[in-house]
């Protein structure tokens, strides 16, 4: 069985970089701001996010192969190739499901940039899998080594593009993307041999580099047309929305005073894309939710453009209670607490209200500060 001999195109592999590149930026920058968005839209720019990662990942894949010269004739599987896409694609897609609806705590980034990077693997290996006329024979080393820096790098640039979303960290995430997704192909084809097989196990129709070249091409465009679509978002400055009289004079009557007192506090949300101000007096209790808040009062729960950070420095001079790192109540609305060993809640009145969790450590101090309240407290 003899090994043969392989080269590379260098235009081809260079060109192979530049697309993992603008994929990485166009699907990073899909799910910029997405707690702003009502579900329906989070999904839509979810689903657009994982196309461009994931195909992505696989147009990158297969320009290199493109550009992978043999002294042989060799086609690809059509029903693998696209296998190989779709897994790329779901696997990325899951990955951002979890960063964007579940709490994104340093441990989801970590799992998320993982599976992203498993994604790479299934796909380059899939996409291997579906060579005709040749076969790869795959090292121990290789495998190995492509697998800890697809899992590494991914899991670096996620928490860059994740864990702190700004513009900047962001197009760092990209350059960490890309060089994740490049790095894993060419190490991983470092480690690998190919034989000629003169036999052609079908599984789906072949498909020649030429037609694979079509695909390819058609699919680099659209991911290019879209980047172009979302640079536009990072050169216009962001519009406020458009504030009414009254709500422009309830901003003047909140910056007039400091501290301001709970009852007068005005606090800007927004609520079906149009931007309102609720009383603090209103206010149940404030929860973190990524790099945004969500405001409940008793009938309606809102966004929040302020971070946790700035709801504390504005709601706890003006009388709330910080009683977890994600939760902020207004003692005057708590209904009753409850305490069981060493965890707590505040519980409030009303329909399908969640409770605020009591973290440990201010379990005595919220305890005694609600205890004055008549009716709050229950052991």
């Amino acid at each position: 069985m003899d090994v043969l001999d392989i080269s590379h195109s260098g235009f081809l592999t260079a060109m192979a970089c530049v697309v993992a590149l603008v994929a990485g930026f166009t699907g990073l920058s899909l799910t910029r701001d997405l707690a702003k968005k009502p579900v329906f839209q989070k999904k839509v720019a979810i689903t657009l996010a994982a196309v461009a990662l994931g195909g992505g990942i696989w147009a990158m894949h297969f320009i290199a192969m493109l550009g992978l010269k043999m002294p042989i004739l060799f086609y690809y599987d059509a029903a693998i190739t696209l296998v190989s896409a779709l897994s790329a694609i779901l696997l990325v897609g899951a990955a951002l499901l979890l960063l964007h609806f579940a709490e994104r705590t340093p441990w989801v980034i970590c799992v998320a940039g993982a599976i992203v990077g498993v994604g790479i693997l299934v796909m380059h290996y899939i996409g291997m899998a579906g060579l005709e006329l040749c076969r790869a024979i795959y090292t121990v080393p290789g495998v190995v080594f492509s697998s800890l820096v697809a899992i590494g790098l991914c899991v670096l640039a996620f928490w860059i593009a994740y864990g702190h979303r700004t513009n900047r960290t962001i197009l760092l995430g990209t350059v960490c993307f890309a060089v994740a997704v490049c790095s894993v192909h060419f190490l991983a084809i470092a480690g690998t041999n190919f034989v000629a097989e003169p036999s052609v196990t079908e599984f789906g129709p072949s498909m020649s580099n030429e037609t694979l070249a079509l695909g390819v091409i058609f699919f680099s465009f659209v991911i290019f047309g879209a980047s172009l679509w979302v640079s536009v978002t990072y050169l216009v400055p962001p519009t406020a929305a458009p504030i009414s009289g009254t709500e422009a004079e309830a901003g003047r009557a909140t910056a007039a005073a400091s501290p301001i007192p709970a009852t007068d506090l005005q606090i800007p949300c927004e609520s079906e894309g149009k931007k309102i101000f609720v009383r603090s007096r209103d206010v149940l209790f404030v929860r973190a939710d990524g790099h945004y808040t969500q405001v409940y009062t008793q009938t309606e729960r809102l966004f929040c453009a302020w971070p946790i950070t700035e709801a504390s420095k504005r709601l706890l001079p003006a009388g709330f209670l910080q009683t977890h790192r994600s939760y902020i109540v207004n003692p005057s609305r708590v209904a009753r607490f409850e305490r069981n060993r060493d965890k707590g809640r505040c519980l409030f009145d009303g329909a399908d209200l969640p409770p605020a969790p009591v973290s440990r450590s201010k379990l005595k101090a919220i305890q005694d500060k609600l205890a004055s309240q008549v009716g709050a407290v229950r052991a």
